[in-house]
């Protein structure tokens, strides 16, 4: 950190200079500081381009999605021209164009348990932007091995939550979420709906915290939980509390190693959480060349539906299945296939037809979204 600003740096950070709690010093820690960014899509966004404004010297950033028009609603670092390109590419454009101070390291990949301590470890701290169960916990698990800050943000509908895991002062994600949820139960932001401005809100307020963390200033969220309202507009704050049984962080842990964490939360085949069959995109394009004697069905809404469909599947709403049941009944002794955006609610949808004594039933994985990306690029992808 024994360095000199530029007569540019000194004029894009007066502001930072003239606050008694930055001032220069807090401003050569910003600049020499590593910050890890896990996902450049709705939280990711605000966060990589306020941090690159505040001055962070190096941001990496995981990502191997690519961006689709349905992003643009929320995820503001890309734009039209961005469509079809990977993410981290159109972040880092866009990050670069705000301040080329900031380094970019791209982790085109996606993070796992075999890669996921090698790409951690250099950092200062983490924040999770991501938006599933699985990588939640491989990224808390890494952060508590490597003594890594954590800062976690969440968005689902109008409700968001913001809080910062360091283990060695107060609890991890396992100590809020002991077991992850039934698959399926929780719905994604691409099933239940997200309105498009709170991810700002929330990923804001972990770039916040980053630059608390990393300055050394302020009261951060560890051990505390924002809850935001958007539609109330009301913050709440819950305490949290260290579980001294955590299997991770807790006294005596069980778990001291990364772990498959799909087979974790019931997403891998043949899981103990998963008695549903599942059936490939590209098994079932074959299915249907062949002709084959069985039911497709797709229990997304209507206006899903408009947006992109496969031909031939007859359209039942998860939330009205029940009166799709008399018709179903000639299927009984057949295969029934079901489809829906992601396959979380086709395979609700195939556990309630199971509980009513149905057979063969498979669910498509990945959903109509895997069959735009493997099977059919002319459906449309949202």
């Amino acid at each position: 950190m024994n360095f000199d600003f530029s007569s540019e740096q000194l004029t894009r950070y007066s502001r930072h200079f003239i606050l008694p709690e930055i001032g220069e010093p807090g401003q050569k820690k910003l600049l020499a500081s590593k910050v890890l960014l896990i996902g450049s899509g709705g939280l990711g966004s605000p966060i990589g381009l306020y941090l690159a404004a505040a001055g962070v010297g190096t941001l990496g950033l995981v990502d191997f999605d690519k961006v689709d028009l349905s992003n643009l609603q929320r995820q503001i670092i890309h734009t039209n021209d961005s469509i079809g390109t990977p993410k981290i590419e159109s972040a880092e454009k866009r990050i670069k164009a705000m301040n080329p101070d900031t380094k970019i390291v791209k982790y085109p990949v996606k993070i796992t348990s075999e890669n996921a301590l090698d790409i951690i470890k250099d950092y200062d701290l983490v924040i999770d932007g991501t938006d599933n169960f699985p990588t939640r916990y491989l990224t808390s698990d890494a952060c508590v091995f490597l003594n890594k800050p954590n800062i976690y943000g969440s968005i689902f509908r109008f409700d968001g939550l913001a809080t910062v895991f360091k283990s060695d002062e107060g609890p991890c994600y396992r100590c809020l979420y002991p077991e992850p949820p039934p698959p399926g139960m929780v719905p994604s932001c691409a099933e239940g709906g997200v309105l498009g401005i709170l991810p700002g809100v929330i990923g804001l307020i972990q770039a916040t915290e980053a630059v608390k963390l990393l300055v050394g200033i302020g009261r951060t969220l560890v051990g505390r939980l924002l809850v935001y309202d958007a539609l109330q507009m009301t913050f709440r704050e819950l305490k949290l509390k260290k579980d001294p049984n955590c299997p991770v962080c807790g006294k005596n842990p069980t778990i001291t190693q990364l772990i498959d964490y799909e087979q974790f939360c019931g997403l891998g085949r043949g899981g103990a959480q998963d008695s549903i069959d599942e059936i490939s995109v590209v098994e079932l394009k074959a299915k249907i060349d062949a002709k084959g004697d069985f039911l497709l069905i797709d229990v997304r809404e209507p206006f899903e539906y408009q947006i992109a469909s496969i031909q031939g599947a007859k359209l039942m709403p998860l939330g009205t299945l029940q009166d799709h049941l008399p018709e179903l009944e000639a299927y009984k002794n057949k295969e029934i296939v079901a489809h829906c955006h992601h396959g979380g609610r086709s395979r609700r949808a195939l556990q309630m037809l199971q509980s009513r004594g149905f057979k063969k039933l498979k669910n498509v994985a990945g959903g109509i979204d895997q069959w735009s990306e493997k099977v059919d690029p002319a459906v449309a992808r949202y």
